[in-house]
């Protein structure tokens, strides 16, 4: 069996893959990903310490006290940061590694979308948390 090929395929085939990427241009969201993945690196940088000194001094009390720091107006703010900034780092991070590791066009698009949502259910439940234990405790 001979693998020449003739025609269209055979022009195609011998093409450097240079010149099949030219002219497809960028998607143009590479370097604004970028910065939005290390900018919400920083903010957890910051915000982790804080969360586990929180959490330290919360070892050994008793419920009402874990409420009662947690519905400190700062803590509550600080902590809605966290989270938001958390979940934010894991999509952008999830999505990279998806758009690099699937292959196939539909489980990619399932998978990204299903990123989006879990990772905006987790942060919605987590805000709606901390906003009923600082404005209920």
């Amino acid at each position: 069996m001979s693998d020449v090929k003739t025609g269209a395929a055979a022009r195609r085939d011998l093409r450097t893959p240079l010149a099949r990427a030219r002219g497809l241009g960028s998607g143009k969201t590479g370097t604004g990903h970028f910065w939005y993945q290390r900018l919400t690196a920083i903010v957890l940088v910051l915000l982790v310490p804080w969360l586990v000194g929180t959490l330290v001094s919360l070892v050994g009390a008793d419920l009402p006290t874990a409420y009662s720091v947690l519905s400190r107006p700062y803590n509550a703010i600080l902590m809605a940061a966290l989270v938001v900034a958390l979940f934010w780092h894991a999509k952008l991070g999830l999505q990279v590694v998806i758009e690099d590791y699937v292959h196939a066009r539909a489980v990619e698009l399932t998978l990204l979308v299903l990123n989006s949502l879990l990772c905006a259910l987790g942060a919605l439940a987590s805000l709606y948390a901390i906003a009923r234990i600082a404005l209920l405790a």
